[in-house]
């Protein structure tokens, strides 16, 4: 499994992010809580293409605005986004200056990435003050000024200066619901052969690998069995996991040992752990014996040399969300 969130999988792209962190602590957001206004320069964004659909989006530059501008293109249903919860979002963004595209997600249905709304942050607030007010359904048109966006340093990564404002056209697919803290069901046992699991008292499992060879072919176990939705192929799945390598007996990655859940969508990792997630309910938590095939194998093993073109891997995952 590559360690990659779901923003880094595609979209906001990891020079965006990054620049994240380097937008000064002490800035205070521009927004007062109240939702984006439109404006002059949200209203200059020409979008062609219905809610759901991949837009044609035309702008002269430079676009510029002394606050973050929203204007809805199309209105969707149910409750409005505040500010702490997690948005599903399909998006393009572009340098509102040169007209550049900077990232996109394609708004195809595969790439929809979660992003946590904090209209109180000082990192690229004007982002979530876009976010914030709309409703599921939403397609909306919006500009962000550097003071609620990177600030003066911009993002030199993409060729956005600190004097540039970011051009976004958003579509709102869902609000999602908070993850669980940890696998929550009906107990089950593994098959006879399988590694054991025991978990922590705040559920980090440790795996002991029985006497035997390694599997040669996948398997599967549910350890834990919720009763969550069922993880859809291409989703986006939040989830705690330990991976080992059977060979060595070796734990090579472990969200548990980061301290936090990860995200990531199931396009974007080995097959082996996509098979093992798509089907399962969320709130179980499964063991993987993974083999080269449908692991490291076709790439010849890890660059860290911690996984073999031969080795077999095991992973016990909890599935804490997936939208």
């Amino acid at each position: 499994m590559r360690r990659r969130s779901a923003l880094l999988s595609s979209g906001l792209s990891a020079a965006l992010l990054f620049s994240l962190a380097a937008c000064a602590p002490g800035e205070a957001p521009t927004g007062d809580g109240d939702c984006a206004p439109a404006g002059a320069a949200s209203d200059a964004i020409n979008v062609d293409g219905a809610f759901g659909s991949v837009p044609t989006i035309d702008f002269e530059g430079p676009l510029t605005a002394e606050a973050t501008q929203r204007t809805v293109l199309e209105q969707g249903e149910g409750d409005a986004v505040v500010s702490g919860d997690i948005a599903l979002i399909e998006y393009s963004v572009f340098n509102g200056e040169t007209g550049d595209e900077l990232a996109t997600t394609g708004f195809a249905g595969t790439n929809a990435e979660r992003f946590p709304v904090d209209t109180e942050s000082p990192q690229l607030v004007g982002f979530s003050l876009l976010i914030e007010c709309a409703t599921p359904g939403t397609r909306l048109a919006g500009v962000i000024p550097p003071v609620d966006g990177f600030g003066e340093q911009g993002v030199p990564e993409l060729g956005l200066t600190g004097s540039e404002s970011l051009v976004f056209v958003i579509d709102v697919v869902s609000i999602v619901p908070p993850p669980l803290e940890r696998a929550e069901g009906e107990s089950q046992e593994a098959p006879e052969g399988f590694p054991t699991v025991e978990l922590a008292e705040n559920g980090a499992p440790t795996i002991t690998l029985p006497d035997s060879e390694p599997f040669t072919e996948f398997d599967l176990a549910v350890l834990i069995l919720g009763d969550g939705p069922v993880v859809e192929d291409g989703q986006t799945v939040t989830v705690q996991y330990t991976g080992m390598n059977w060979n060595t007996g070796e734990i090579f990655d472990s969200s548990w040992e980061r301290g936090a859940p990860t995200d990531f969508p199931t396009s974007g990792v080995i097959q082996g752990f996509r098979d093992a997630l798509v089907g399962q309910t969320v709130g179980s938590q499964i063991i993987a014996i993974i083999p080269p095939d449908l692991g490291y194998g076709p790439s010849g093993g890890t660059p860290d040399g911690s996984i073999g073109p031969d080795d077999v891997i095991v992973f016990v995952v909890d599935i804490l969300a997936a939208s």
